[in-house]
């Protein structure tokens, strides 16, 4: 099913990317009880649904997804919220990540960054502690596309951390380079050499451990409560909160450049997907898409293109994604960061480019892309997210006992279907 965004004027900028929403049906892999569940829906509803496609009409599921209301930047925010969060993040000693550390810690949160580069970080590390006069940021080596190395950073930052548990997880980790994807060398050899897929790997891989990971330890989180766009972020000090490092790349193709561009729709399709169910364990997700930024990881050549059409900054990254740490309200939102520039919305909600200084105009480097994937929901998508939420009300209490016996049954050695041979 296909349904075209829309374009609303109110709560804040929207950002119309060049794609349309899609959703996805109900995996195979669902469980046997919850496909029993959905059976008759799959024999009535499917079919009425087909039959009046043409006329059905759509409608919003942001509270059934547990959706924060759309972006409006103009709302007032605390920096100071961050304070005392306990952060864990990859890729941390340079461009976004070590802006983050520092603006972290100064603002009084525990910051346990991993990265490949020992000496840098270290660097880094003795830099802030200087500068805040606290050791509330730590560095723990971690390689991002090795599983075992991701979990002894989760595990290291446990240890660190002084309430035991984890607040916000960043997956933050990304590089570039030269990509030879479509250009593979030897071509003139019988056998075809092995690719370099170290973008993807990292880019894409690393960071499904890392959101993989948050899955497991934020809802573990001591003391800290369900999401909920209605929470105070001035007293709710303990979250459960992921934030997915994605790109203008993920929005939009980026030329000669197909790993990244690959492994930054993933990162965009894996947090639509989230952001529909990550309420079930109470943990909210967001996403930040940058544009080209002044990075180390934004090559020469790119930055010989892009002279003249203006870059973003690493300081609106870091306030961008502050926001996003900070205040508990947000949920399932993203935000593209972009150069700054004086726009002017006119009256259908489109925003055009404007002089400074034009009346009615303002400088923006914020936008909000798929803005409004659940508020204009196709039926079967509508009746999918219903059918979930009406079965786990159903259960309630005695389905998690239940739940909770089946595992302790199968612990004991009497569960499972796999038999011995």
């Amino acid at each position: 099913m296909v349904v075209l965004p829309s374009e609303r004027k109110e709560g804040g900028a929207r950002f119309r990317g060049p794609y349309l929403r899609l959703y996805a049906s109900v995996p195979a892999a669902t469980p046997l009880t919850l496909r029993q569940t959905l059976a008759s829906y799959s024999a009535n509803s499917v079919s009425s649904v087909c039959t009046n496609m043409a006329t059905y009409t759509p409608e919003s599921m942001v509270e059934a997804v547990r959706q924060s209301p759309p972006l409006d930047f103009s709302t007032p925010w605390n920096a100071a919220w961050a304070k005392d969060k306990v952060i864990v993040l990859t890729g941390g000693s340079s461009g976004f990540g070590a802006g983050f550390v520092e603006h972290w810690a100064s603002l009084g949160a525990t910051v346990i960054f991993g990265d490949i580069d020992v000496e840098r970080s270290d660097v880094l590390v003795r830099a802030v502690r200087k500068k805040t006069g606290r050791d509330n940021v730590h560095f723990v080596y971690c390689d991002v596309t090795k599983w075992q190395s991701q979990v002894s950073l989760f595990k290291e930052a446990i240890k660190l951390s002084p309430t035991g548990g984890i607040d916000t997880v960043v997956a933050n980790a990304g590089i570039a380079g030269e990509d030879r994807f479509q250009r593979p060398y030897k071509i003139d050899t019988a056998e075809p050499p092995e690719p370099d897929f170290r973008i993807m790997d990292v880019n894409c891989t690393g960071l499904m451990y890392t959101a993989h990971l948050a899955y497991y330890y934020l809802p573990r989180n001591p003391g800290s409560e369900p999401c909920s766009p209605d929470s105070d972020p001035a007293t709710r000090v303990r979250d459960r909160n992921l934030i997915l490092m994605g790109s203008i790349a993920s929005l939009a193709p980026i030329s000669a450049q197909p790993q990244y561009g690959a492994a930054k729709h993933a990162v965009l399709g894996l947090y639509r997907s989230l952001r529909c169910s990550s309420h079930y364990q109470g943990i909210r997700i967001n996403m930040i898409c940058p544009y080209f930024i002044e990075t180390p990881i934004v090559l020469p050549a790119a930055r010989v293109m892009l002279a003249g059409g203006g870059m973003g900054t690493v300081d609106d990254v870091v306030e961008a994604t502050t926001r996003l740490v900070a205040d508990s309200r947000i949920v399932g939102r993203s935000i593209v960061i972009g150069p700054r520039a004086w726009v002017k919305q006119k009256d259908d909600g489109e925003w055009e480019v404007v002089e400074k200084g034009t009346p009615g105009s303002v400088e923006k480097p914020f936008w909000e892309p798929c803005a409004d994937d659940w508020e204009e929901v196709e039926a079967f998508n509508r009746n999918i997210i219903k059918t979930l939420n009406a079965y786990q009300a159903l259960r309630g209490w005695r389905g998690w006992a239940w739940d909770i016996a089946k595992i302790a049954w199968a612990g004991l050695g009497f569960g499972g279907s796999a038999k011995k041979k």
